[in-house]
């Protein structure tokens, strides 16, 4: 299950090709949803937070795809560092995204905890992995920000409000720890579509949920709050 499956198109060589093409599933996804956010051309923090965390990560699995698995035979391991980082960022944003959308509901002094915290937690996830090349702590970042932020922010404003944004949210984030469970627990339907292979499948479905959820977001709701 772990041998390194190839193929040759014109003479080049291309490794792990299934889990290459899922990568750029979740990548040419990620940007086509960047795009129809922009060309919708809604304003406000939520939505460019959402559109950096779709551009981040379409970027972060093309590098993924292309240099951490197809063509990874040609450079360092040093290489994985760029797709990792633009991994991290995107985590950050869909955080901060889930974040400024609950100010329908809190406050805004405990939105502003949350920010310094969400800061605060990428820069040291970030240092970890720097330090150590380590994937654990990508894997580990992306696991809190999704089950840990992402789903008590959305899940606690889906409680009060109903909102159908949410729905679709906690949907995607559903599906993302699906996806998660495959990857740490290396369930391979088959050697060729492994559990990358389905991991990947299953993260560009929840991508899709968090467009769907991203295009219902109404900030004009916002409450009158005290602080």
């Amino acid at each position: 299950m772990n041998e390194i499956n190839t193929i040759y198109i014109l003479g080049i060589r291309i490794d792990e090709p299934i889990v290459t093409l899922t990568d750029l599933l979740v990548s040419f996804l990620c940007l086509y949803f960047f795009y129809r956010i922009q060309k919708s051309g809604k304003k406000g923090k939520v939505y460019i937070y959402f559109k950096i965390y779709f551009l981040n990560m379409g970027i972060a699995t093309l590098l993924g795809g292309l240099i951490g698995h197809a063509f990874l035979y040609n450079f360092s391991f040093y290489w994985k560092l760029p797709g990792w980082i633009m991994s991290m960022i995107s985590i950050m944003f869909v955080e901060r995204a889930a974040i400024e959308h609950t100010r329908i509901w809190l406050n805004e002094s405990i939105i502003k905890v949350f920010r310094v915290i969400n800061i605060l937690e990428f820069l040291t996830f970030l240092t970890f992995t720097i330090l150590t090349l380590n994937f654990f702590f990508v894997e580990f970042h992306s696991g809190y920000g999704l089950m840990f932020v992402v789903l008590s922010l959305e899940g606690f404003l889906f409680w009060k409000t109903k909102n159908s944004a949410g729905k679709y949210i906690l949907i995607g984030v559903g599906f993302a720890a699906v996806a998660a469970l495959f990857f740490m627990n290396k369930i391979s339907p088959h050697p060729w579509f492994n559990y990358l292979s389905i991991s990947h499948v299953l993260m560009a479905i929840a991508a899709t949920f968090f467009y769907l959820g991203t295009k219902k977001i109404d900030m004009s709701d916002v409450r009158e709050k005290s602080s």
